[in-house]
């Protein structure tokens, strides 16, 4: 379980003895240095390191870095709003020592997500990941209810000598294939190595529909946590890959065509540790609550894409009869929904009902997308909003005439439709605070403006390495 509390200056009680111990621990386990990591506004995992003897220090003291990074853009060009985007300031960044992990994938490597506080000991506005902490703080204190989520990741295994930027799969084998397990048998035997080593419960692991394409699922947590391992899980990814000899891309379109790498969320809502989506008396087991809250995530969907389809790539993606959920409906299993009611197998039903909310790419800072999704749910369960008719196989085949009867709308076709929505839409900018909200708003500005006037390729292109 993630701690809730914020770190403070010097440290929270028995924190730095925690870390002192650590260190020596970590220095027998031939640990020489600790990523402190975190997610930028625009998707981007960035990092500073320490020595594993500064683990206490960077503990107690926090370590510093520019809050200029909450309004980088993916290719690290700058821009501003009226309080971010400046050469001014400084935070400290604070290690959460509950998710530290030795990094099996890089040996001599510990990780861990940090929190970002101010120079007086404050939470930093922008800092996504105090926000998710608050958003389910604030969701347990005012209706009692707690989640788990996980985040799938899909990706993109390309051969690591492959010309200039260029991707080439790194196997030839057909979609979901087994001739694609065979292929790349031992890098696939590396990484469940690896993630066991580090703790990370893996659902299942197999190569996936685009060419080179994988995918792993990983156990629930609580969002916090499920954030930080999603964060963890392609650190680990990339590094194993690298020993190999490949090269990976969590882009949400490595070519203008075809299908792209999503990063489906999964989320359920628990009170009085009852599965809200299981055993109810409504639809497919639902309980009102959990109809209200799925209802909720459809009416945000639109503003919600600027926060879970934050790059212009993500719109090479997000295509009708693509399984990527690009209209505002739900249906039972059914994969073309944008929030996909999952029931689970009969006799496991009360612990794997959840929703799957499917228009999310890996563009997405994890933090900022969990947070918005149950902030936008919350707002349907707070209303009662009734849940719509569920649809079955793909909307795209509906006429005009038959989505406006049903309230299918589609989704928003580019990053700057998204932004609109976003500008739009009161509860999400207000859940984030004027401050996040307008460094969003200003990244997916800049993200815009960094690819006007370039085509669907050259935008995958831009965007292939970066995520």
């Amino acid at each position: 379980m993630t701690t809730l509390a914020d770190p403070v200056p010097g440290g929270r009680p028995g924190d730095v003895e925690r870390a002192t111990a650590l260190e020596v621990e970590l220095s027998a386990r031939g640990v020489h240095g600790v990523v402190l990591a975190y997610v930028d506004t625009a998707g981007i995992g960035r990092v500073k390191t320490v020595p594993t003897a500064r683990l206490s220090w960077a503990t107690a003291w926090g370590v510093g870095m520019s809050p200029v990074f909450d309004t980088f853009l993916a290719n690290d060009a700058i821009v501003s709003t009226d309080v971010l985007g400046s050469p001014d300031g400084d935070l400290r960044l604070y290690p959460d020592l509950d998710h530290l992990v030795v990094l099996s994938g890089q040996p001599g490597w510990a990780w861990a997500p940090v929190d970002r506080i101010t120079q007086e000991g404050e939470r930093h506005p922008a800092c996504s990941r105090s926000f998710l902490r608050r958003i389910v703080t604030d969701a347990a204190r005012d209706h009692g209810i707690t989640f788990k989520a996980a985040i799938e990741v899909e990706w993109a295994v390309g051969q690591g000598a492959a010309p200039g930027d260029a991707f080439v799969p790194a196997t030839s084998g057909p979609a979901y294939g087994a001739t694609r397990q065979v292929e790349l048998s031992d890098y696939a035997v590396e990484l469940l190595a690896a993630f066991a080593a580090q703790g990370v419960e893996v659902d299942q692991i197999h190569p996936e529909y685009a060419p080179g394409q994988f995918e792993i699922s990983v156990g629930a947590l609580d969002p916090v946590a499920a954030a930080d391992r999603s964060v963890l899980v392609r650190q680990t990814i990339r590094a194993v890959s690298q020993r190999h000899g490949l090269k990976v891309s969590f882009s949400p379109a490595v070519s203008a065509e075809g299908v792209g790498n999503g990063g489906h969320v999964h989320l359920s809502a628990w009170r009085d540790g009852a599965n809200l989506h299981a055993h109810g008396e409504r639809r497919y087991g639902m309980t009102s609550a959990a109809e209200s809250f799925a209802a909720g995530l459809l009416a945000h969907l639109p503003a919600l894409t600027a926060v879970t389809a934050p790059s212009p790539a993500s719109y090479l993606r997000l295509k009708p009869s693509q399984w990527a959920g690009v209209f505002t409906a739900w249906g039972h299993e059914t994969r073309e929904s944008a929030v996909r009611v999952i029931t689970g197998t009969a006799g496991m039903r009360s612990r794997a009902a959840n929703l799957e909310v499917k228009p999310v790419d890996l563009a997405a800072n994890p933090y900022l997308a969990l947070g918005c999704l149950i902030a936008a749910g919350l707002d349907g369960l707070e209303s009662s909003s009734p849940l719509p008719e569920e649809i079955t196989g793909d909307p795209a085949r509906f006429t005009a005439e038959e989505a406006v009867a049903r309230g299918v709308r589609r989704l928003p076709t580019s990053l700057e439709e998204s932004v609109r929505n976003f500008r739009e839409d009161e509860l999400l900018r207000t859940a984030l605070g004027p401050v996040l909200a307008d460094a969003v708003i200003a990244v997916r500005l800049g993200e815009i403006a960094a690819v006007a006037g370039l085509d669907d390729e050259l935008v995958a292109a831009a965007y292939r390495w970066k995520y």
